[in-house]
Parts: C-alpha cells; structure tokens; sequence
C-alpha cells in the first residue's frame, strides 16, 4: 500500500533541492510519534495512563505527522474521532506551510 504523504517526503531533498538533513528530521520526528501513538494505545487497550491529545498533536506539527498517519493507519488509534482528525490535518496543513515558508525563505532553489 502507498502512502502518498510519505511518497511525497522521500521525494522532498530532489523536488526541493533541500538538504538530506530536512528528510532525516521527518523520519527521526515520524518514528518518535507513531511510538507515541502506540503508546498511546497499549496504554488506551490497558486502561492506564494516557498520552494527551495535546502531545500527540504537537508531535505531528514538529516533522511528525507521516509517522502519525501510519499509525492511526496500521494501529486503528486515533482515526475515527473527528475532533482529533480535524486538529490533526490542521497540524499536517501548519506544518506543510511551515516547510513551503523554510523553502523559500534559503538559498536551495
């Protein structure tokens, strides 16, 4: 299965002439927030402590978001409440937007 998101990030360093560094920080920061994710969930299935939505937000709109996706995709967590969905692709259109900007504001084009 494609993820165009994802497809769309590993092509990011050529489509954008950016450094390999930006697509390093979006895996790096993707990994730590589907574990966050899952943790989220062990913890939701434990009835134990949970993450806030908050957190798990936040971690999307710094570089995490693709790592979110997978994870509300592959664990079924968090992909049906719709309040949190909505906050969620604001964070991934913030974070879009914040790329474009950091683009345009170097010397890689």
């Amino acid at each position: 299965m494609s993820y165009l998101p994802i497809d769309a990030l590993a092509a990011l360093p050529a489509n954008l002439k950016a450094p390999i560094a930006v697509l390093a920080v979006y895996v790096a920061a993707s990994l730590v927030t589907f574990l966050l994710y899952a943790f989220d969930k062990r913890a939701a299935v434990r009835r134990a402590r949970r993450t806030p939505e908050r957190t798990l937000l936040l971690a999307g709109l710094a570089c995490g978001w693709p790592g979110a996706l997978m994870a509300q995709q592959w664990l079924r967590h968090k992909s049906s409440k719709t309040s949190f969905l909505a906050w969620f692709w604001i964070t991934v259109a913030l974070n879009a937007a914040m790329l474009i900007l950091l683009v345009r504001a170097t010397d890689w084009l």
